[in-house]
């Protein structure tokens, strides 16, 4: 038996003008709060570290400022001594800025102090232009790069990890990735508005259809998802919240409750990733990759 216990650690609202310290100190007291319910793993939010900064128009020095050229860096690294300290393992997300100027939104698994694997966003939602007639903006187009590390699976925990951002979750092709590959548990952070702007009769569905990705995406690869919301009213725009732990049978077995910072944990086997893969899901017996071919043919336009 592979048992672990773990963690997800649910963030309220960050504020614009809130330095990444706070942020990090809250992240801090919720690893002790983990690790003193024995978790070995903890999972913060996407863009952990300051307010979602993509819902708004911003240029220059106003944009650099939200992302990091380092990682460890002064203001994360009481994150990895703690992590160290206390034997503790974490997910972290935030905005990266390359040495070559390039810009992703990015997470990183770090264990014992030391970051083990790293995964930059693919599907990037939202769009490329200020759009005025919006509430507020999604710019993630504009400001990120379609992440380049592909979706890895890297040795962690004991177990077979992997990642994925957001909106990632909502496309099936990143959990079939993950799963091809063995992942047993996958950590992902969110962002996730109550409003969405273009399809407004949409509204009562955004965490129905959040809970729906992640637990179908478990059940159909068989693996467990650890899900960290940031959440709460933030800089006029509500977020969704309702961070999640999902076993492979897709089956919620930990959430969160409320809107602020709420850490939840679950005991979780990764060797039940094998009740599905072999009863159901064999993807080497059952899968016919060459009836998918339209999966992978060059995007229209």
């Amino acid at each position: 038996m592979r048992n672990l216990i773990a963690a997800v650690a649910q963030m309220g609202p960050i504020a614009r003008d809130a330095p990444r310290s706070s942020a990090v100190a809250r992240m801090c007291t919720m690893m002790t709060d983990a690790a003193d319910r024995g978790a070995s793993l903890v999972v913060f939010p996407e863009l952990a570290l300051t307010t979602f900064f993509p819902r708004w128009h911003l240029e220059g020095a106003d944009l650099d400022q939200w992302f990091e050229t380092a990682m460890p860096n002064a203001a994360t690294q009481p994150l990895f001594d703690l992590s160290a300290k206390l034997n503790i393992a974490f997910h972290l997300g935030y905005a990266e800025l390359t040495p070559q100027g390039q810009r992703f939104n990015t997470a990183i698994m770090v264990e014992a102090g030391q970051i083990v694997g790293k995964y930059r966003k693919i599907h990037l939602p939202g769009h490329q232009e200020p759009e005025p007639w919006r509430p507020f903006q999604h710019l993630e187009k504009r400001y990120f790069e379609t992440g380049d590390l592909g979706f890895s699976v890297f040795d962690a925990l004991g177990g077979k990890a992997g990642m994925c951002i957001c909106n990632d979750r909502r496309w099936p092709e990143t959990w079939r990735m993950l799963g091809l590959q063995g992942a047993e548990l996958v950590a992902l952070g969110y962002n996730t508005p109550l409003h969405y702007p273009p399809a407004p009769e949409h509204d009562h569905l955004q965490y129905f259809h959040n809970a729906l990705s992640i637990q179908a995406g478990c059940y159909q690869n068989g693996l467990w998802a650890l899900a960290a919301a940031k959440a709460g009213h933030e800089e006029g725009c509500d977020l969704i919240g309702g961070s999640m732990i999902v076993a492979p049978t897709g089956e919620i077995v930990a959430q969160a409750l409320g809107v602020g910072d709420e850490v939840i944990t679950a005991r979780i086997d990764l060797d039940r990733c094998a009740e599905i893969r072999r009863n159901i899901f064999d993807l080497a017996k059952h899968r016919e990759p060459q009836t998918y071919g339209l999966l992978t043919a060059p995007k229209a336009g």
